[in-house]
């Protein structure tokens, strides 16, 4: 099996000057937990939903709120970002997928072409999918 038959599509996307308030609406609105960072259509990192919300003043929204508290939402995706992330290509074996959250402490694997586009994303809940499918009765 290969990336490719079990990558999630599309991808959702930052940039690396939006702020952490665009990215904690998307990860409201939607279910998911991951967002690629680009710059010119090209995969410069990763910023997942507990990236932000470490970044965020857990006293946003409560009584406590300040102004510095509001403050951390205009932080920049590129400061709270893991750059340079591990991407596979579509064509690469699953085995691979396995093997890199075995070896390394990450929940995403970006799928890129060759000029690092990004085409999907893997995580382990893809892989879950993937072998239930596979042993359906």
């Amino acid at each position: 099996m290969i990336v490719q038959d079990i990558m999630t599509t599309p991808v959702v996307t930052v940039e690396l000057d939006d702020s952490i308030a665009v990215a904690n609406e998307i990860f409201a609105q939607t279910h998911f937990h991951h967002l690629l960072v680009v710059e010119d259509h090209k995969l410069l990192g990763v910023v997942s939903d507990r990236d932000v919300l470490k970044a965020l003043s857990p006293n946003i929204g409560t009584g406590s709120e300040k102004q510095q508290d509001i403050a951390t939402l205009n932080k920049r995706i590129h400061q709270i970002m893991t750059r340079q992330p591990i991407c596979l290509k579509p064509t690469d074996r699953v085995k691979r997928v396995v093997e890199i959250f075995d070896e390394n402490k990450i929940s995403c694997i970006p799928i890129v072409d060759d000029n690092w586009a990004p085409l999907g994303i893997v995580t382990w809940r893809d892989i879950i999918k993937a072998i239930r499918s596979k042993y359906k009765t």
